[in-house]
């Protein structure tokens, strides 16, 4: 395992581009998020990156899978970090941003399956 983390609550904007086709992707952010980056974030446990995420590896969201198809080039540092990044679910091979990791998968993720205690995990 890569990464390990729990959900710990979301900021009141964090969730309006998930559903959205256009954009399609949430932030995640540590829970000591300032309070202007916690309104649009999905705030998680403080965790450890032990291993950088790198295409074709797992990215687990309580029940789904989805594979990473594209790293961006600060996204592993500021998951390291700050454990932020942008979790973009188009499944693009190039990132949309510096930040993002892009993923696909066979189910989508939707609001309803963002709650406190849902893990997110890179494997």
């Amino acid at each position: 395992m890569k990464y390990y983390s729990e959900i710990t609550g979301w900021g009141k904007d964090a969730l309006f581009f998930l559903e959205d086709s256009e954009a399609n992707f949430i932030i995640i952010f540590n829970d000591t998020a300032p309070p202007e980056l916690a309104e649009i974030s999905v705030l998680h446990t403080q965790s450890k990156l032990f291993l950088p995420p790198k295409v074709d590896d797992v990215l687990i969201i309580g029940e789904k899978a989805f594979t990473i198809t594209a790293v961006g080039e600060e996204a592993i540092h500021t998951l390291a970090e700050l454990g932020h990044c942008t979790l973009c679910f188009k499944g693009e091979a190039e990132p949309d941003r510096p930040g993002c990791i892009m993923v696909q998968g066979d189910q989508p993720l939707l609001e309803s399956d963002i709650k406190v205690g849902t893990t997110i995990e890179i494997h």
